[in-house]
């Protein structure tokens, strides 16, 4: 079977040189493997992400001459999908309703402190919820209180044992997903979290390659964790280099200095796109 590859963008703004050069290396992979490209909307957040944003992504890429083999793979189509893979996960007994909001955690770390952080930067679930009865969350969630559904990290990895994945340029790299502690998998509201998703995507669409960027590298040991409780396989990663700003500054949806369309009307072509990149 020929190498799959996928372009997976959030339409929550315009595209910039960033997405270009993660765009175009997908692109350029899979030619060269004689594989495909899929392309995948994902747009899950669906305060953020605006049905202009997507179709900004199709002309910049199309402008840019990148091709993919429909359909697109819209996320906000797929929550069934979703919804079966977290109900794999809750009969499996790892995964649990936690109540605090954002700021009732972020009083607990601040009263706490030195706290443990995920490789984010993002305090570690203290994991109060954790405790409660089976009788106390019913409670909870039939009075209508929100809530975020978690994965009991712990648990899971006693399930799946050390981990890895096959990172290109490096080999066999070992997964760290304690590291991250009791992670989100869905809310009330949304049947899914990003990393649900993007794991069901990619197994759905028989994806064999992931090439994203750099900031996603920590990332891949709660994938591989949930990979391995759903029974996917692993497809083999390579999280390439970023493109920063003059700052040294990840670049931003809201650059507008970086942005393909700026760039566009200032007369920029593909080829000048690719130079900027670094594949000329």
């Amino acid at each position: 079977m020929p190498p799959v590859f996928r372009f997976a963008p959030s339409p929550n703004g315009y595209l910039h040189l960033g997405h270009a050069y993660s765009a175009l290396l997908n692109a350029d992979l899979a030619h060269r493997a004689g594989g495909k490209l899929l392309l995948r909307i994902e747009d899950i957040d669906e305060t953020r992400c605006r049905s202009e944003y997507e179709t900004a992504i199709y002309e910049d890429l199309g402008w840019l001459g990148v091709t993919w083999e429909p359909p697109i793979r819209r996320q906000s189509e797929y929550y069934a999908d979703y919804r079966a893979a977290l109900a794999k996960l809750e009969v499996l007994g790892l995964v649990y309703p936690a109540f605090e909001s954002r700021a009732e955690i972020a009083r607990f770390v601040a009263e706490s402190e030195p706290w443990p952080r995920d490789p984010d930067g993002a305090a570690i679930y203290p994991g109060q919820s954790k405790a409660l009865t089976e009788t106390e969350r019913r409670e909870r969630i039939a009075s209508g209180a929100p809530y975020a559904l978690r994965l009991d990290m712990e648990s899971a990895i006693a399930r799946t044992g050390a981990l890895q994945w096959a990172e290109a340029g490096i080999g066999t790299t070992e997964a760290n997903p304690a590291a991250w502690g009791d992670v989100i998998v869905a809310r009330r509201e949304t049947s899914t979290s990003y990393h649900l998703a993007v794991v069901v995507d990619d197994a759905l669409q028989g994806v064999t390659d992931v090439v994203r960027g750099r900031d996603l590298y920590e990332s891949t040991s709660v994938h591989r964790v949930l990979q391995s409780l759903l029974g996917f396989a692993a497809p083999q990663y390579r999280h390439h280099a970023l493109i920063l700003d003059d700052q040294g500054e990840k670049l931003s949806k809201s650059t507008q200095a970086t942005g393909l369309r700026e760039l566009r009307a200032q007369g920029k072509t593909p080829v000048d796109i690719r130079r900027m990149v670094g594949l000329d």
